[in-house]
């Protein structure tokens, strides 16, 4: 009975969010959006008149603090590629391996410009979000040595343009476009819930 109860309602925010603006999400707005964002977002992209035609790839990078306290800089990180490995093959593949990742980064440019400031509270918050999704990635690669940690992240996205069919006359770039973020220092939400920080 109560996983009924939470599914109704589960698919009640979820109207309420993809449907014109009415008397209840005026009222309601803020509770519909703290449900919804960041893990259950909608939005139309797969549909035409202008479906994907684009691959974006996230990678990520490590700044590490060793244990004699100089900073070594990882390479970067397929994250993007790593969650396509995960489900190739799969039956049943996760919904989150699918997910997480391309959701949080489409949560940031959402709400990011061209230049990377935040636009509004849902930046800050899609900022902390691919920020954690990134930490706890390059965590579990253990990239450092015993005793070096995890100081500051970064990533990027490469996007490449998906090539048209060949009896399309329309001409697009091969050539990767990338989208370099700043570097994030960890924070202490990002740690493990241990709160050990990334010591090996």
């Amino acid at each position: 009975m109560i996983v009924a109860l939470a599914a109704c309602a589960h698919v009640g925010m979820l109207f309420l969010h993809v449907a014109p603006s009415n008397t209840l999400t005026k009222q309601h707005g803020e509770v519909i959006d703290e449900w919804i964002y960041p893990e259950f977002e909608q939005n139309w992209k797969l549909f035409a008149p202008n479906p994907l035609q684009q691959n974006v790839a996230v990678q990520a990078r490590a700044e590490l603090r060793t244990a004699q306290g100089e900073v070594r800089t990882t390479d970067w990180y397929e994250l993007s590629a790593q969650d396509g490995a995960g489900i190739d093959g799969s039956l049943l593949p996760s919904h989150t391996v699918q997910n997480e990742l391309r959701r949080a980064w489409d949560f940031y440019v959402g709400s990011h410009d061209a230049q990377n400031r935040p636009v509004g509270l849902r930046g800050q918050l899609s900022e902390r979000y691919v920020r954690r999704i990134a930490y706890l990635r390059l965590d579990r690669e253990a990239p450092g040595r015993t005793g070096d940690e995890i100081a500051r992240v970064q990533l990027r996205a490469k996007t490449t343009n998906v090539r048209p069919p060949q009896w399309s006359e329309e001409k697009v770039s091969a050539k990767p476009v990338y989208r370099l973020l700043p570097w994030w220092s960890v924070a202490p939400d990002d740690l493990p819930l241990s709160g050990e920080g990334t010591a090996r």
